[in-house]
């Protein structure tokens, strides 16, 4: 009887354990920020980390842009390929449990369309095809910061 108490104890345990890693898993360590959108906040070098990745996207989207006006569709390709989803590999999992689930679909659709970006070019779609794609993508960053803004704290 005693051993049947205790198993129900630590199923208890484990199922609040699971629903309390969800809960964050999905809202993310969130505040209301000063200026109505969500504020994720993050360590100072989680926050810096995200910032260059954010730097990283606008990078390869100004490089594709660079190509498109050369009428240089590798230089796209490479551009685009290197924002993909091979560069958001090495993102450390305790700062991925503190984003909001929304703002990681938003990322994650991005890099994903980064490598649509270079696969199409690769095919051979035309520079035009390319650059609408490109503005898809660009409308994901500006829903993401008009959502949210990234707060550094402790």
């Amino acid at each position: 009887m005693k051993s049947n108490t205790l198993a129900k104890i630590a199923l208890l345990l484990w199922v609040a354990t699971i629903a309390v890693f969800a809960w964050f898993f999905i809202r993310g360590n969130t505040t209301v920020g000063t200026d109505g959108r969500t504020a994720v906040v993050l360590q100072t070098s989680e926050r810096d980390f995200v910032m260059k990745e954010m730097r990283g996207l606008l990078a390869a989207t100004q490089e594709i842009l660079e190509g498109a006006n050369q009428g240089d569709t590798q230089r796209i390709v490479k551009a685009a390929r290197g924002a993909g989803m091979a560069g958001a590999a090495d993102v450390n999992p305790t700062l991925v449990t503190k984003l909001p689930i929304e703002f990681k679909k938003l990322a994650m659709s991005m890099h994903g369309d980064m490598d649509a970006i270079a696969k199409a070019g690769e095919s051979g779609k035309p520079v035009p095809e390319l650059l609408n794609m490109t503005s898809d993508t660009l409308k994901k960053c500006v829903a993401c910061h008009a959502a949210w803004q990234i707060k550094a704290g402790s």
